[in-house]
């Protein structure tokens, strides 16, 4: 083999003892400071790959395995010689042989056409004021560099803690906040930019006060020697735009791990507040007080997804106690400050519309070592507005035994909510079959209504008995509401009317439908904004006539494509006035929101006034304000596009038949320019994610429309059309399953068959190259790509593979929508599993993880094993962990090194077709292999470290290295 690559990889696994000292429990071994890039690649090899191969086994092993200087450990962990061990004298050995070498992996740039699309300025989120006359203009930066990733974070109960701002870890921000007016002809006024508050701080949690007149968001700070980062409260007159902090204290600090402020009227907002008398965190003891114990003597049933993060022991939950507990706060923005309540883990708090009341949720000990903290004890109480126990509505036990089906719900009260109509009136539902979708009883939730403070004996009212699962209402007064409810198992929904004051009033129907059908979905009802801050169903009215209308707002699926409508909806005999629908022909365009909500009852229809977007093939989407009776629309935005190098890209909606009749469709794009019969057959990727069906009709429905916008994420597979690939994006690949039988009993054969339809297609049409397709997937699409590998070989050249799960066996209670337990369906579960099918994957396949992914089910060790089990077959494969990342990476540096990857994979291995393409981990290069000027790639290296942890078979002699290099 290569003998600068082997030396290239034992410097690797040398150079992650250095990654992280402060981390590490040990003296991290020092490296000769002679040994600068420049030094290491200026020498030629001398002959020590040999010794190097003998050192290698005392001096290397993967990252999570590492143990302490001079310890001595073995692979089943009970002690004695091990090749895993460490020894800072074989290590200085291996690098005063090592000074020939190149530098271990770093972090990569992809090819610049694909580079300048994602580092391409984000566009802002815009915000609307409560009476819908200003716009805020939330600006955004570009991705986030790793070093906000790599901040401590402790996993407790599946939530990710950020010590240092007591926040969920990983959060995004606004770099800046501008308020625009919008003029009656529909133009916005000049930007007032909010200001007051230190240049570099990040901006969370923006929300208008309910009268429109001030903003409330929290300020934070990348955390310096005498600034800390947790979060402060700021408010800001709009008029002014002047900010400054609610509170006059500056020892004041937000907890946002759960909740974190809400107005109560229009000058005081409830905020959720480190305790003042905190101290320092717990420290874990250096000798545990005794073993870690579980038990199931009373032999219970329970049966638990693959959840993440959970609690360990006692320390875990001494410290998820102290991040998580809150102190609340009543602020006003006069500066009065007022404790209500004691501490304790507030989970959420709701003010009633006549801002009389509070509902408050907590959880509480006993703490689970096997379910995340949604499940544990809740406990909901009513509060006057000055923090005052009323009574307490439930204190719901641990729920550790909750079925894995589909559809199973906790016991107990549940959705425990305000009614929109209503000044303080509480609803809820409770279900009547223990929370287990697999009992058939009749009714299966009962919903129930109760004053807040009821008359002495006064119980809860029934509402509403529902024989599906609840699914929430809409209300609109004690004449109207609707109910929804569904089941998963045979995609049923239904809507029902109902009388929520009159009981002389039978509840009825309204839609009774599959919710696979999209064909025949009428659309949601339209909401509008009450005074008091609420949303209940917007209702309007004709001028002369009689009767109740709702809007409906639908998506408009046809056979053609989405056609995205609005109907004038009379409740009460069914009938429909398609009074505004989508441009088909050009452009995609939706209702977005009711702008015309802020009076009180029906809305004369000559009056209405909605905000839609638009969007073309080649034009993105810009926003409108479009009013009756003329219909005129309004342009309110003017955002330039974000890739014009891809402005005349190529789209169309493909329709295509798999071999069992099912139809199915997918959205081809071809490059700027192309032309099939000039240019010939392009390489092809093939990005997709398989969904289950329960008929084929509903399967071969036609999703999506072929004139909406082509929106580019920083990972998404669209980039390659900026490097000439033909991409069919989305092609469908339902697996059924009709009736009573379960889809994923056959699901490599359908998943087979839709792909070999697919390929089908574009070959047929000539712009893909039969032997130059890849296929690509993340998550469940990874799944999918692993398994096409192995069952479909014939079809795809090689395949990419990001944050996957590859053996069913690790997730033996369900995984995706398949709620049998592997002993329930052994034989689906083997099956379905690409691990047990390595032996047959002979095509190049890149696996890509996130070192920290937190999705239940997709384990980074899911990764790991598959790519052992590849190898141990002589796989062409490689895999690449991801410091820090979790299930969606999020740094620039990963994302832009997971692009390069990906890039160098497609170009070495669907467009060439060979295996000699020389990679140099240490400089930037392009895949024709000429070294790129473009300095970033040494400075990205420089502020994430050494790289992403990489694994491969890509070359010659490997089999020959110590496992632990490989």
């Amino acid at each position: 083999m290569n003998d600068r690559m082997l030396v290239h990889k034992v410097y690797h696994r040398l150079s992650l003892l250095c990654l992280t000292p402060h981390t590490l429990p040990f003296k991290p071994v020092q490296f000769p400071s002679a040994l600068s890039p420049a030094h290491v690649r200026a020498r030629p090899l001398n002959g020590t790959v040999r010794s190097l191969r003998t050192t290698a086994v005392m001096a290397t092993s993967r990252l999570r395995n590492l143990v302490p200087v001079n310890a001595v450990a073995s692979e089943d962990g009970s002690g004695g010689a091990s090749n895993g061990s460490v020894s800072s004298t074989a290590a200085t050995t291996v690098l005063e042989d090592e000074e020939d070498s190149t530098l271990g992996v770093r972090y990569r740039l992809p090819p610049q056409e694909i580079k300048d699309i994602v580092d391409a300025p984000p566009l802002p989120a815009l915000s609307f004021s409560p009476h819908r006359d200003k716009i805020l203009f939330l600006k955004r930066r570009s991705l986030p560099p790793l070093a906000e990733l790599a901040r401590p974070e402790e996993k407790l109960a599946g939530v990710r803690i950020d010590g240092k701002c007591n926040t969920r870890t990983r959060m995004s921000f606004y770099t800046g906040i501008g308020i625009h007016q919008l003029l009656p002809d529909g133009t916005l006024g000049p930007e007032i930019e909010v200001h007051g508050f230190p240049d570099g701080a990040k901006i969370n949690f923006v929300t208008w006060s309910p009268d429109g007149r001030h903003l409330a968001f929290t300020i934070r700070f990348d955390e310096e020697e005498r600034t800390s980062s947790k979060l402060k409260v700021w408010v800001a007159p709009v008029e002014t735009g002047i900010a400054r902090p609610l509170f006059k204290s500056d020892e004041i600090f937000l907890n946002a791990v759960f909740d974190n402020f809400v107005w109560v009227n229009d000058s005081s907002l409830l905020v959720c507040t480190i305790p003042l008398s905190r101290g320092d965190p717990p420290k874990k003891p250096w000798v545990p007080f005794g073993p870690k114990i579980q038990s199931n003597e009373q032999k219970s049933i329970i049966q638990v997804r693959t959840f993440q993060d959970l609690l360990k022991d006692e320390y875990d939950e001494d410290l998820f106690d102290y991040y998580a507990t809150t102190q609340l706060v009543l602020a006003s923005l006069d500066g009065t400050v007022k404790e209500i309540g004691p501490p304790a883990v507030y989970t959420s708090m709701d003010p009633s519309p006549d801002h009389k009341y509070l509902l408050i949720s907590s959880i509480h000990r006993p703490y689970s070592f096997i379910v995340p903290c949604g499940r544990f004890p809740k406990k909901v109480d009513l509060w006057t507005a000055d923090g005052k126990l009323i009574r307490e509505l439930c204190d719901l036990p641990l729920a550790e035994d909750i079925p894995i089906a589909i559809n199973s719900v906790r016991r107990g009260m549940r959705s425990i909510n305000w009614r929109a109509d209503k000044p303080s009136t509480l609803y809820w539902v409770e279900t009547q079959d223990e929370g287990d979708a697999k009992v058939d009883v009749s009714p299966r939730d009962i919903i129930y209504t109760q004053p807040a403070e009821p008359l002495e004996g006064e119980g809860p009212t029934i509402l509403h008995k529902l024989d599906l699962r609840y699914g929430g209402i809409s209300w609109s007064d004690d004449s109207l509401a609707l109910v929804y409810e569904s089941w998963y198992k045979t995609r049923r929904t239904r809507t029902w009317v109902i009388s929520p004051g009159s009981n002389d009033v039978s509840p009825r129907i309204l839609f009774d439908r599959s919710s696979e059908d999209v064909y025949s979905d009428p659309g949601s009802p339209m909401l509008r904004r009450t005074p008091a801050g609420t949303y209940v169903l917007a209702k309007v009215k004709k001028e002369n006539e009689e009767g109740t209308y709702l809007l409906l707002n639908g998506n408009g699926a046809t056979p053609e494509g989405n056609i995205p409508f609005l109907d004038l909806f009379d409740i009460n005999t069914g009938n429909k006035e398609r009074i505004w629908k989508s441009d088909k022909e050009k452009y995609y365009e939706t209702v977005v929101a009711l702008m015309s909500d802020e009076k009180e009852g029906d809305l004369p229809i000559d009056h209405l006034k909605i905000l839609t977007s638009k969007e073309s093939k080649t034009e993105n989407t810009q926003y409108f304000i479009l009013s009756w009776p003329e219909k005129k629309a309004f342009q309110i935005t003017n955002f330039p596009h974000p890739y014009p190098q891809l402005a005349s890209l190529q789209k169309e909606m493909v329709k295509y038949q798999r071999k069992d009749g099912v139809q199915l469709t997918a959205t081809l794009y071809l490059p700027p320019g192309y032309d099939s019969s000039r240019d010939g057959p392009l390489p092809c990727l093939v990005w997709s994610y398989p969904g289950e069906f329960k008929s084929k009709e509903a399967a071969g429905q036609v999703r999506g429309s072929p004139n909406e916008f082509a929106g580019i994420g920083p990972t998404s597979a669209l980039l390659w059309l900026a490097r000439r690939f033909a991409i069919l994006s989305g092609p469908t690949i339902p697996i059924i399953g009709e009736g009573d039988d379960e889809a994923n009993d056959r699901y490599v054969e359908q998943l087979v068959a839709s792909a070999e339809a697919a390929v089908e297609e574009v070959v047929r049409r000539g712009v893909a190259h039969p032997d130059k397709i890849a296929v690509g997937g993340h998550s469940y699409g990874a799944f999918m790509t692993a398994n096409l590998l192995a069952h479909a070989p014939h079809l795809f050249s090689c395949g990419i593979a990001r944050s996957g799960a590859y053996n069913r066996t690790l997730t033996p209670f369900g995984f995706q929508n398949e709620d049998r337990t592997l002993w329930e369906a052994t034989s689906t579960y083997v099956k379905m599993s690409p691990f047990m099918s390595a032996d047959k994957i002979k095509k190049p396949i890149l696996l890509i993880h996130g070192e920290e992914d937190s999705n239940p089910g997709t384990l980074t060790m899911q990764s790991d094993r598959f790519f052992n089990a590849l190898k141990g077959h002589g796989a062409l494969c490689r895999l690449v962990i991801l410091p820090y990342e979790s299930h969606g990476y999020a740094s620039r540096e990963s994302i832009m090194h997971v692009l390069w990857e990906t890039d160098r994979w497609l170009q070495k291995y669907c467009v060439s077709h060979t295996s000699t393409v020389n990679v140099d981990p240490d400089a930037s290069k392009d895949n024709s292999g000429t070294v790129s000027t473009d300095s970033e790639s040494k400075a990205i290296a420089a502020s994430g470290g050494s790289g992403p942890e990489v694994s491969n078979t890509e070359h010659e002699g490997f089999d020959s290295l110590p496992r632990s290099l490989l």
